[in-house]
């Protein structure tokens, strides 16, 4: 009997590739993307082993893995889980134009303007810089980073040097922190971020610092230091710190990485 594939077969693949599409986003958001890819390298490493290979040593080992995976994803991913059925939920989810939208992904930033919102995020850090201002600003990519904004204050306002500059002030409630700037708009302040075990940071660096470098080996997001103790800027990107940079080899960088490039050198220390 040779292999044949009808009309229900088609909707079926269809509908799991919109399934595994949406749960791909919907980590993206949060950062887990790669936790996942993970999860489907294992899933199709069980499926050669176990049903093309039939390796029943091997095979019998993944299927006890597979058995109690199921509990130990609900525990992983429990806030994710909770978003996605509370999307499913919503009235909005369900316009046509919506889904259609979202299924294409037609929310990508545009660059227009993109060049003023940097210059204005240049500026508040050379201001800051001036004033011993320390601040921790993180700039997202493809990972939105759901979840450590929802960590902080929801702010969801355009992007100002003022507001920057006020919401860092030192008297300020929401200095503590770091500020999440996704597509063109300051999403949050206050946001709570992983700190690098990284052994090879200077001692002398804070926990700003580390909070920066945490965020960048977990995602492809930038941040942006300036230190309360010395005026100095500094970036991380890919888990990579650089200190003690001008507002001009800043702005050089910014616009560089989320203008006219689609992905990241490695940057060294300056």
């Amino acid at each position: 009997m040779g292999f044949q594939i009808g009309f229900k077969d088609i909707i079926d693949i269809f509908l799991v590739a919109v399934l595994l599409y949406q749960m791909f986003k919907l980590l993206k958001r949060s950062g887990a993307v790669n936790v996942f890819l993970g999860i489907m390298a294992f899933v199709i490493c069980w499926f050669l082993v176990s049903y093309v290979f039939k390796m029943e040593l091997l095979g019998g080992i993944f299927d006890r893995v597979v058995s109690v995976g199921t509990f130990a994803l609900i525990v992983l991913f429990q806030d994710e889980i909770k978003r996605f059925f509370s999307r499913i939920g919503s009235k909005e989810q369900w316009s046509a134009f919506n889904i259609l939208r979202k299924f294409f992904n037609n929310h990508q930033p545009l660059k227009e303007n993109t060049d003023i919102h940097i210059v204005q995020i240049v500026l508040a850090c050379r201001n800051m810089a001036k004033t011993y201002t320390g601040s921790l600003i993180v700039i997202t990519r493809e990972n939105e980073l759901e979840s450590y904004v929802l960590s902080g204050e929801q702010i969801n306002a355009n992007i100002s040097s003022r507001l920057i500059e006020n919401i860092f002030f030192k008297n300020s409630p929401l200095h503590d922190g770091a500020m999440v700037i996704t597509s063109r708009r300051i999403r949050a302040a206050a946001c709570i971020l992983p700190i690098s075990k990284n052994q090879s940071i200077p001692k002398r660096m804070g926990l700003r610092h580390r909070a920066a470098v945490g965020i960048t080996e977990q995602s492809d997001a930038i941040a942006i230091i300036v230190s309360e103790e010395t005026g100095h800027i500094s970036w991380a990107i890919n888990g990579k710190l650089t200190i003690n940079v001008k507002p001009e080899q800043l702005e050089h960088f910014l616009s560089e990485e989320l203008l006219t490039k689609s992905g990241t050198p490695e940057i060294n220390k300056k």
